[in-house]
Protein backbone atom coordinates (compact mmCIF):
# COMPACT_ATOMS: atom_id res chain seq x y z
CA UNK A 1 0.00 0.00 0.00
CA UNK A 2 1.36 3.43 -0.91
CA UNK A 3 1.21 6.29 1.52
CA UNK A 4 1.58 10.03 1.11
CA UNK A 5 4.64 11.61 2.68
CA UNK A 6 2.72 13.17 5.59
CA UNK A 7 1.30 9.76 6.45
CA UNK A 8 4.82 8.33 6.51
CA UNK A 9 5.99 11.11 8.82
CA UNK A 10 3.03 10.51 11.13
CA UNK A 11 3.70 6.76 11.20
CA UNK A 12 7.37 7.30 11.94
CA UNK A 13 6.94 9.78 14.76
CA UNK A 14 3.53 9.04 16.23
CA UNK A 15 4.62 5.91 18.05
CA UNK A 16 7.88 7.52 19.15
CA UNK A 17 6.43 10.62 20.80
CA UNK A 18 7.59 9.80 24.31
CA UNK A 19 11.09 8.94 23.06
CA UNK A 20 11.41 12.46 21.67
CA UNK A 21 10.04 14.07 24.83
CA UNK A 22 12.79 12.32 26.83
CA UNK A 23 15.56 12.50 24.19
CA UNK A 24 18.81 13.89 25.59
CA UNK A 25 19.90 14.91 22.08
CA UNK A 26 16.80 17.10 21.70
CA UNK A 27 16.37 18.46 25.22
CA UNK A 28 19.61 20.45 25.48
CA UNK A 29 22.22 22.27 23.44
CA UNK A 30 23.61 25.74 22.74
CA UNK A 31 20.76 26.41 20.31
CA UNK A 32 18.20 26.05 23.11
CA UNK A 33 20.35 28.25 25.35
CA UNK A 34 20.43 30.92 22.65
CA UNK A 35 16.68 30.54 22.14
CA UNK A 36 16.03 31.08 25.85
CA UNK A 37 18.04 34.30 25.66
CA UNK A 38 16.05 35.51 22.66
CA UNK A 39 12.72 34.63 24.31
CA UNK A 40 13.54 36.87 27.26
CA UNK A 41 12.86 39.77 24.91
CA UNK A 42 9.50 38.37 23.81
CA UNK A 43 7.47 39.22 26.91
CA UNK A 44 3.78 39.26 26.09
CA UNK A 45 4.29 37.45 22.77
CA UNK A 46 2.22 34.71 21.22
CA UNK A 47 4.72 32.24 19.75
CA UNK A 48 4.32 29.35 17.31
CA UNK A 49 6.49 26.27 17.93
CA UNK A 50 6.32 24.88 14.40
CA UNK A 51 6.96 21.14 14.12
CA UNK A 52 7.20 20.95 17.89
CA UNK A 53 8.26 17.30 18.13
CA UNK A 54 8.90 16.50 21.79
CA UNK A 55 8.12 20.09 22.77
CA UNK A 56 11.55 21.23 23.93
CA UNK A 57 11.24 24.62 22.25
CA UNK A 58 7.89 25.17 23.96
CA UNK A 59 9.27 24.23 27.39
CA UNK A 60 12.26 26.54 26.85
CA UNK A 61 10.36 29.66 25.86
CA UNK A 62 7.10 29.26 27.81
CA UNK A 63 8.47 30.91 31.00
CA UNK A 64 9.31 34.07 29.01
CA UNK A 65 6.25 34.62 26.79
CA UNK A 66 2.50 35.00 27.09
CA UNK A 67 1.42 32.00 25.04
CA UNK A 68 2.98 29.16 23.03
CA UNK A 69 1.15 27.13 20.40
CA UNK A 70 2.95 23.81 19.89
CA UNK A 71 2.04 22.53 16.42
CA UNK A 72 3.02 19.22 14.84
CA UNK A 73 1.87 16.90 12.06
CA UNK A 74 1.60 13.98 14.50
CA UNK A 75 -1.39 14.02 16.83
CA UNK A 76 0.39 11.59 19.16
CA UNK A 77 3.36 13.96 19.39
CA UNK A 78 1.02 16.87 20.13
CA UNK A 79 -0.72 14.82 22.83
CA UNK A 80 2.61 13.93 24.43
CA UNK A 81 3.59 17.62 24.55
CA UNK A 82 0.24 18.52 26.09
CA UNK A 83 0.74 15.91 28.80
CA UNK A 84 4.30 17.03 29.51
CA UNK A 85 3.31 20.70 29.65
CA UNK A 86 0.70 19.88 32.28
CA UNK A 87 3.28 17.92 34.28
CA UNK A 88 5.57 20.94 34.20
CA UNK A 89 2.77 23.31 35.18
CA UNK A 90 3.08 25.29 31.94
CA UNK A 91 -0.50 26.40 31.47
CA UNK A 92 0.42 28.85 28.67
CA UNK A 93 1.26 26.03 26.22
CA UNK A 94 -1.54 24.92 23.91
CA UNK A 95 -1.33 22.42 21.07
CA UNK A 96 -2.58 22.06 17.50
CA UNK A 97 -2.19 19.29 14.93
CA UNK A 98 -1.30 20.43 11.42
CA UNK A 99 1.19 20.07 8.58
CA UNK A 100 3.70 22.90 8.21
CA UNK A 101 2.56 23.47 4.64
CA UNK A 102 -1.08 24.12 5.67
CA UNK A 103 -1.26 25.91 9.01
CA UNK A 104 -4.72 26.54 10.53
CA UNK A 105 -3.88 30.05 11.75
CA UNK A 106 -4.74 33.58 10.65
CA UNK A 107 -2.36 35.85 8.77
CA UNK A 108 -0.12 37.69 11.22
CA UNK A 109 -1.47 35.78 14.22
CA UNK A 110 1.92 35.27 15.89
CA UNK A 111 4.55 37.60 17.35
CA UNK A 112 7.34 35.04 16.84
CA UNK A 113 7.86 31.66 15.19
CA UNK A 114 10.38 29.00 16.17
CA UNK A 115 11.06 25.78 14.28
CA UNK A 116 13.66 23.30 15.52
CA UNK A 117 14.75 20.04 13.86
CA UNK A 118 11.57 19.71 11.81
CA UNK A 119 12.05 21.18 8.33
CA UNK A 120 14.19 18.31 7.03
CA UNK A 121 11.01 16.19 7.21
CA UNK A 122 8.80 18.60 5.27
CA UNK A 123 7.63 17.49 1.86
CA UNK A 124 7.83 21.08 0.60
CA UNK A 125 10.30 23.38 2.35
CA UNK A 126 9.25 26.48 0.42
CA UNK A 127 5.56 25.96 1.18
CA UNK A 128 6.27 25.47 4.89
CA UNK A 129 8.39 28.61 5.04
CA UNK A 130 5.72 30.61 3.20
CA UNK A 131 3.15 29.48 5.77
CA UNK A 132 5.47 30.42 8.62
CA UNK A 133 5.85 33.88 7.10
CA UNK A 134 2.08 34.21 6.53
CA UNK A 135 1.18 33.62 10.17
CA UNK A 136 3.94 35.91 11.50
CA UNK A 137 3.48 39.65 11.96
CA UNK A 138 5.64 41.84 9.68
CA UNK A 139 8.91 42.82 11.33
CA UNK A 140 8.62 40.05 13.91
CA UNK A 141 11.36 37.51 14.72
CA UNK A 142 11.63 33.87 13.75
CA UNK A 143 14.27 31.25 14.50
CA UNK A 144 14.82 28.11 12.44
CA UNK A 145 17.16 25.43 13.75
CA UNK A 146 18.04 22.32 11.77
CA UNK A 147 20.67 19.82 10.70
CA UNK A 148 22.73 21.22 7.84
CA UNK A 149 24.42 19.39 5.01
CA UNK A 150 28.11 19.90 4.25
CA UNK A 151 28.77 21.60 0.96
CA UNK A 152 30.90 18.75 -0.37
CA UNK A 153 28.82 16.41 -2.62
CA UNK A 154 30.48 13.25 -1.27
CA UNK A 155 29.73 14.22 2.32
CA UNK A 156 26.21 15.31 1.40
CA UNK A 157 25.49 11.92 -0.19
CA UNK A 158 26.70 10.07 2.90
CA UNK A 159 24.61 12.20 5.26
CA UNK A 160 21.39 11.92 3.25
CA UNK A 161 21.90 8.15 2.83
CA UNK A 162 22.31 7.37 6.52
CA UNK A 163 19.45 9.72 7.43
CA UNK A 164 17.05 7.98 5.04
CA UNK A 165 18.13 4.48 6.08
CA UNK A 166 17.48 5.42 9.69
CA UNK A 167 14.19 7.24 9.04
CA UNK A 168 12.10 6.86 5.89
CA UNK A 169 10.37 10.19 6.55
CA UNK A 170 13.64 12.07 5.95
CA UNK A 171 13.54 14.45 2.98
CA UNK A 172 16.75 16.49 3.03
CA UNK A 173 19.29 18.16 5.29
CA UNK A 174 19.82 21.43 3.40
CA UNK A 175 23.04 23.39 2.97
CA UNK A 176 23.26 26.83 4.59
CA UNK A 177 23.11 28.38 1.12
CA UNK A 178 19.90 26.46 0.34
CA UNK A 179 18.37 27.61 3.62
CA UNK A 180 19.34 31.23 3.00
CA UNK A 181 17.81 31.23 -0.47
CA UNK A 182 14.59 29.54 0.67
CA UNK A 183 14.15 31.97 3.59
CA UNK A 184 14.55 34.89 1.20
CA UNK A 185 12.00 33.48 -1.22
CA UNK A 186 9.51 33.09 1.64
CA UNK A 187 9.79 36.74 2.69
CA UNK A 188 12.29 36.62 5.54
CA UNK A 189 15.35 38.76 6.18
CA UNK A 190 18.31 36.74 7.47
CA UNK A 191 19.92 38.48 10.43
CA UNK A 192 22.35 35.92 11.84
CA UNK A 193 23.51 32.33 11.30
CA UNK A 194 25.41 30.30 13.88
CA UNK A 195 26.40 26.63 13.88
CA UNK A 196 27.43 24.03 16.42
CA UNK A 197 28.39 20.36 16.46
CA UNK A 198 25.95 17.75 17.78
CA UNK A 199 27.31 14.30 18.69
CA UNK A 200 24.88 11.46 17.91
CA UNK A 201 25.21 8.26 19.95
CA UNK A 202 24.43 5.51 17.44
CA UNK A 203 22.49 3.05 19.60
CA UNK A 204 20.03 5.63 20.94
CA UNK A 205 19.83 7.37 17.54
CA UNK A 206 18.47 4.27 15.81
CA UNK A 207 16.48 3.09 18.85
CA UNK A 208 14.62 6.41 19.04
CA UNK A 209 13.24 5.78 15.53
CA UNK A 210 12.97 1.98 15.92
CA UNK A 211 15.11 1.56 12.81
CA UNK A 212 14.87 -2.08 11.63
CA UNK A 213 17.99 -4.11 12.29
CA UNK A 214 18.74 -4.64 8.62
CA UNK A 215 18.72 -0.90 7.95
CA UNK A 216 20.83 -0.14 11.02
CA UNK A 217 23.30 -2.71 9.71
CA UNK A 218 23.26 -0.99 6.31
CA UNK A 219 24.20 2.30 7.98
CA UNK A 220 27.07 0.61 9.79
CA UNK A 221 28.20 -0.89 6.49
CA UNK A 222 28.19 2.53 4.81
CA UNK A 223 30.21 3.92 7.69
CA UNK A 224 32.71 1.07 7.54
CA UNK A 225 33.21 1.51 3.79
CA UNK A 226 33.32 5.32 3.89
CA UNK A 227 36.42 7.18 2.78
CA UNK A 228 38.86 8.51 5.34
CA UNK A 229 37.68 12.04 4.48
CA UNK A 230 34.05 11.11 5.21
CA UNK A 231 34.94 9.36 8.46
CA UNK A 232 36.92 12.39 9.57
CA UNK A 233 34.25 14.90 8.53
CA UNK A 234 31.54 13.17 10.57
CA UNK A 235 33.89 11.93 13.30
CA UNK A 236 32.56 8.38 12.79
CA UNK A 237 33.58 6.20 15.72
CA UNK A 238 33.92 2.45 16.15
CA UNK A 239 30.45 2.04 17.66
CA UNK A 240 28.84 3.99 14.79
CA UNK A 241 28.39 7.20 16.75
CA UNK A 242 29.10 10.34 14.74
CA UNK A 243 28.76 14.12 14.73
CA UNK A 244 26.50 16.37 12.66
CA UNK A 245 26.30 20.15 12.44
CA UNK A 246 23.29 22.22 13.44
CA UNK A 247 22.56 25.73 12.17
CA UNK A 248 20.47 28.40 13.87
CA UNK A 249 18.95 30.96 11.50
CA UNK A 250 17.76 34.14 13.23
CA UNK A 251 15.47 36.03 10.88
CA UNK A 252 12.73 38.64 10.71
CA UNK A 253 9.57 38.80 8.64
CA UNK A 254 9.93 41.37 5.86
Amino acid sequence: MRHGHNAIVDQQFGGQAQAYVSSAAHSSGPDLERLAQSAQGWSGAKVLDLGCGGGHVSYTIAPHVANVVACDLSQQMVDAVCTQARRRGMANIETRQAAAEALPFERGEFDAVVCRMSAHHWQDLDAGLREARRVLKAGSPAIFIDVISPGDPMLDTHLQAVELLRDRSHVRDYRIEEWSAALGRAGFNLERVSTHALPMEFASWVARMKTPGALAAAIRSLQAEASAATRDAFDIREDGSFTIRIATFEITAA
